[in-house]
């Protein structure tokens, strides 16, 4: 298998060698920054440096766009335009709204985004087991092959991540919740703690584990992060002044002194904690849902993102063609009995026929 990665920072880096070692793909490699794809190529990130982008491109199966969030769209146009007709181009921005915008209409692009990363970047902190277990969001749309859309999951897939599709409006405004805001909260705590620096003694206010655990993100990558909330920047901005209403609304319930009702708060808080953090992937073995789909485009999107928008997780999937390419059965794959009786439920509620296949 050929690969191209376009961009070798920390993602871009840790699918190379990921690629390489669980794939064992050719990857080639192209970056502006020479002195970096030369570094990319030392780490083993990459088989080759290309000189050019539509030579790291040439003859790929699947090119993965890891630039900065504001040049993806650009950056996927131009690998669309230099890839072959068989060949699926992916994105890895953690935000979907305008490269789905500008690039949803084709075929060949599902726009992803791995949940991996670090405060560090550089292909130097590339790891090949950077997304293990990892859930990696594809963002399909109604032109979306479905070839293209199983040749990235499967691939997904074996480099250790989650593959889950989502629509790209809603992925962005969950990013917002669960990524950007809590930058954007970050960043302030550490500018209020600055703010109460003692005027006296100009010394630092002393901090404890918790503030240190706030204020791990504070600042991070600033190019990178400009970007991010540039790009998603309306929703963010909601969820920042939906924030600093919530935040009113616990000044006034600890302002009323009221200590029951403080520590029911404090209770509520650590609950819903423990359910977003708990493991959502259904458990047992996986069990295989077989469909009878006609022959269109954005069969598989739909399906991928019915189930992924009630929660169901496709662990893997297979395409049939029949012979004269009018229809054709898919093969999910989805772990534990409870979820393939939903999945076989949802496919049939959107007027397909599906039959749960014995192993």
């Amino acid at each position: 298998m050929r690969i191209a990665v376009l961009g070798v920072g920390l993602i871009g880096g840790s699918v190379g060698l990921a690629a390489r070692r669980r794939l064992d793909a050719e990857v080639a490699g192209f970056d502006p920054d020479p002195a970096r794809l030369a570094k990319a190529e030392e780490l083993g990130a990459i088989s080759s440096r290309a000189g050019s982008l539509a030579e790291a491109c040439d003859g790929a199966e699947l090119v993965f766009c890891a630039g900065p969030v504001a040049a993806l769209p650009a950056l996927a146009a131009a690998a669309l335009e230099a890839a072959g007709a068989d060949c699926t181009v992916t994105d890895v921005g953690s935000v979907k709204g305008e490269v789905i915008e500008r690039l949803g209409g084709e075929g060949r692009f599902v726009g992803g985004h791995p949940l991996a990363g670090a405060e560090t970047a550089g292909v130097e902190q590339a790891r090949d087991d950077l997304f293990d277990g990892a859930r990696w969001y594809l963002t399909p749309t109604t032109a979306t092959e479905g070839i293209a859309y199983d040749r990235l999951q499967r691939a997904l897939a074996d480099l250790g991540a989650r593959p889950q599709a989502i629509d790209a409006g809603a992925h962005d405004r969950l990013m917002a919740t669960v990524s950007h805001l809590p930058h954007v909260v970050a960043n302030v705590l550490a500018g209020r703690a600055v703010a109460a620096l003692d005027e006296g003694s100009g010394r630092l206010p002393e901090i404890g584990p918790s503030f240190r655990d706030a204020t791990r993100i504070a600042g991070a990558n600033p190019a990178i992060w400009a970007d991010i909330f540039v790009g998603n920047r309306e929703t963010v901005a909601e969820e920042v002044e939906s924030a600093a209403a919530a935040l009113s609304g616990a000044a006034e319930l600890i302002r009323s002194g009221d200590r029951d009702a403080v520590a029911a708060w404090q209770r509520e808080a650590g609950e819903r904690r423990r359910l977003l953090l708990e493991d959502d992937l259904a458990g047992g073995p996986l069990q295989e849902l077989r469909l009878l789909v006609p022959n269109r485009p954005g069969i598989v999107a739909e399906i991928a993102l019915a189930l992924g928008e009630a929660g169901v997780n496709i662990e893997d999937m297979a395409l049939y063609p029949s012979a004269d390419m009018s229809a054709g059965a898919i093969s999910l794959y989805v772990a534990g009995e409870e979820e393939a009786a939903r999945a076989e439920g949802l496919v049939r509620g959107l007027g397909h026929d599906a039959t749960r296949v014995e192993r």
